[in-house]
């Protein structure tokens, strides 16, 4: 293959663009503000669902609390309903008086044990009110770190995307000079090995940094200087440039 000496050596500034590209494309990749965003959210996801969890089970309690205390009224009114037959004097039978006296002492423990049960259920409400009030401001103050770590992220993001189109744009100016097999064939190469041309730099390639057999140089300096050379160890293309001392 064959390509004029100036459109050969445009294969740096394309190498070299692509080099910038490449490193801006790996740190997009691994920004740690990306990595901080992610498990920030994660953790924020994770304590919105043990909030939920914990607010479901204080509704249950409320629920509980109130039938409880439903019990209690239901209990206190009967018992206060026999108390006042009692105290009426419309009970008049000594069986039928021992009966009502017994229940009013059995609504009493009733009430009672179900008062406790109340007290047990508030208790636990208490508890249950106190963990997702926890929870949220934990949660809150999370999602204030995670939006925090977006922020700078976004604007990371934000740089890094400029510099690749800076660098797009200067590799679409780069292109336009290069025959399109030396192009073809450049890109081939760089999918390959990553790198499709380096610089000969006396006798060494610059692509692989091994320096070249004499038999090698002496082939290179007999070919006219629009034969398009590469290096007998990793294939890349050789550009020769005034630093080749060729």
């Amino acid at each position: 293959m064959k390509a004029a000496p100036a459109a050969q050596k445009r294969l740096l500034d394309l190498a070299e663009l692509d080099s910038a590209a490449d490193r801006l494309a790996h740190r997009r990749r691994t920004l740690p503000e990306l990595a901080e965003a992610d498990e920030l959210s994660t953790r924020v996801a994770r304590l919105a669902t043990q909030v939920i969890t914990a607010e479901t089970e204080a509704a249950d309690l409320a629920r509980e609390q109130a039938k409880a205390e439903a019990d209690v009224d239901s209990v206190r009114v009967r018992a206060e309903r026999d108390q006042k037959r009692l105290d009426s004097g419309q009970v008049s039978s000594p069986r039928d008086l021992a009966g009502l006296q017994s229940e009013i002492a059995s609504l009493g423990r009733r009430q009672s044990d179900l008062e406790e049960v109340v007290l047990e259920i508030m208790e636990r409400r208490e508890t249950a009110d106190a963990q997702i009030s926890r929870l949220v401001a934990e949660r809150d103050e999370l999602a204030t770190a995670r939006d925090a770590a977006e922020s700078r992220r976004d604007a990371v993001l934000a740089e890094i995307d400029k510099e690749s189109a800076e660098v797009k744009g200067r590799r679409a100016e780069v292109v336009s000079d290069i025959p399109a097999d030396l192009l073809a064939l450049y890109g081939k190469l760089r999918e390959q090995f990553g790198v499709g041309a380096a610089m000969l730099q006396g006798t060494r390639c610059l692509g692989c940094r091994t320096s070249l057999s004499i038999a090698e140089i002496n082939r290179i300096k007999a070919a006219s200087h629009d034969e398009v050379v590469r290096c007998e160890e990793c294939r890349r293309i050789l550009v020769r440039t005034p630093e080749s001392g060729l």
